[in-house]
This record gives C-alpha cells, sequence and structure tokens, in this order.
C-alpha cells in the first residue's frame, strides 16, 4: 500500500475516535445527563482527556494524515508528497501525547472511581483507598446513592476513553513510522502516474 493512501486511511480512522472521545468526556461533565450533578465530578473528568487529549489533540494528527493522503503539495507532485508527509510525523507526535494523556487520565479515573454523596451529603471517593477493586465487585456499587448510577456511567465512559486512547496511540505512532517512510521514499502514486503516462 502507497505511504499516501496508508496516511489517509489512518486520518479517517482517528477522526470518528477522536470525536467519540470528546462526546465521551462530555457525558462525563454531566452524569445521567443531568445538570445538577455537575459541581461533584471527579478530578479526571476535569482534566479533561478525552476532549483536550484524545479529541482536540488528536484531531490535529487525523487531518494531517488525510491531507498527507491527497495528491502531491506541489503541482503534479514534484516532491513525492514529502512536505505534507513531515507534517503529518510532527502532528502524529504530538497526537501521540495526546492520547497519552487520555489514556492515563481514563486509567486513573478508572482505578480512582467517581465522587459520589455516600449518604446525608457526605461526597467522598469511596473507592480510592479500598482493598479489593470495586470494577469486579458489582455490589459496593450500592455505597453510592447520588447520583443514580454514578459507577456504572464513570466505569462504560471512562472505559470508553481508555479503549479509544489506546487505539489512538496505536495509529498516531503507526503513522508516525508511515510518515518516516513518505518522508524518506516519497509517495509511491507518483511512479504510477508516471508509468501511466508512458502507456
Amino acid at each position: 500500500m502507497c505511504t499516501g493512501k496508508c496516511a489517509r486511511c489512518i486520518g479517517l480512522l482517528l477522526l470518528p475516535l477522536a470525536f467519540i472521545c470528546i462526546v465521551a468526556n462530555l457525558l462525563l461533565i454531566f452524569p445521567n445527563a443531568e445538570r445538577e450533578w455537575t459541581d461533584h465530578i471527579t478530578l479526571q473528568v476535569w482534566l479533561m482527556g478525552g476532549i483536550l487529549g484524545g479529541g482536540l489533540f488528536v484531531l490535529c494528527p487525523a487531518c494531517s494524515a488525510v491531507r498527507a493522503g491527497g495528491k502531491g503539495c506541489c503541482g503534479a507532485g514534484c516532491c513525492g508528497n514529502r512536505c505534507r508527509m513531515l507534517r503529518s510525523v510532527f502532528s502524529s507526535i504530538f497526537g501521540s501525547l495526546g492520547s497519552l494523556y487520555c489514556l492515563i487520565v481514563s486509567a486513573t479515573g478508572l482505578a480512582n472511581g467517581p465522587l459520589c454523596d455516600v449518604g446525608s451529603g457526605d461526597w467522598q471517593y469511596p473507592f480510592w483507598d479500598s482493598d479489593s477493586s470495586y470494577l469486579k465487585n458489582e455490589t459496593l456499587w450500592t455505597i453510592c446513592k447520588d447520583p443514580p448510577n454514578i459507577v456504572l456511567w464513570n466505569v462504560v465512559l471512562f472505559s470508553i476513553l481508555l479503549v479509544c486512547s489506546v487505539i489512538e496511540l496505536v495509529f498516531c505512532v503507526l503513522q508516525v513510522v508511515n510518515g518516516c517512510i513518505g518522508v524518506f521514499c516519497g509517495d509511491c502514486r507518483k511512479s504510477h502516474r508516471k508509468d501511466d503516462d508512458d502507456l
């Protein structure tokens, strides 16, 4: 596969992942899709790993990779698309850092658990220093009284962020490698166009 086509595929796969991260983080800000609990959300939600790291930081390399998969940047492609590939390499490094940030924040959010009312308006992190993992023992989830179903809400959305950020990290690293090959070797589509013209 040509480096340009590969870059375009990677970019088109990164775009929806970035939007999923943004939406998941926005939903975490509004537990149960209600505004009344926004004063009681975890630090990891406010760190905006999904909006900034997995979202905006990854949109840049996604768009750059899609552009690198386009036609040559110098008219007929005199540089073999090397300029766009070089930009996509730097953008993908930037995206890798963003997805790594999202990965760390979402993993920490899953490990610490939600901030919730354990009764009588006492808001705390009930699973923070617990000996057993609350993820494996759903009976512990009843400790949280408000917001309703907050443990399930956090587990599902932070898991989505975690999975998406891992996939984003893999794709960004792949694009760094693919972009470097494109910088040194050019885009094979240029040679195909020449062969077609000769025929």
